[in-house]
């Protein structure tokens, strides 16, 4: 017996199509599937403006952003612990 697919499950579908996490035969139910239902086909045009949008977010940190990390760790100074504190998780051996 065939699953009919829901309306969820289609969307589901064309995220995957738009990430090519489909094989041929399933690209080829998808494509047709957006050529009768005009709702999946304006999913798929707007998730894939979204997808072509979100491609272009900076993915590096600021400059600013590394000059403020770069600053605290010339500036850090750790906090020297007990020797209690060391003995209990290094031993009498550091």
């Amino acid at each position: 017996m065939r699953m009919t697919q829901t309306f969820t499950t289609k969307f589901h579908d064309v995220i995957r199509y738009l990430y090519n996490e489909t094989g041929v035969a399933e690209n080829l139910q998808i494509e047709e599937s957006m050529t009768e239902d005009m709702d999946l086909l304006d999913f798929y045009l707007d998730s894939s403006n979204l997808k072509a949008e979100m491609d272009k977010i900076q993915l590096e940190p600021s400059e600013k952003s590394i000059s403020n990390v770069l600053a605290f760790s010339r500036n850090y100074q750790p906090v020297i612990k007990s020797q209690a504190f060391f003995s209990y998780f290094y031993g009498n051996s550091f």
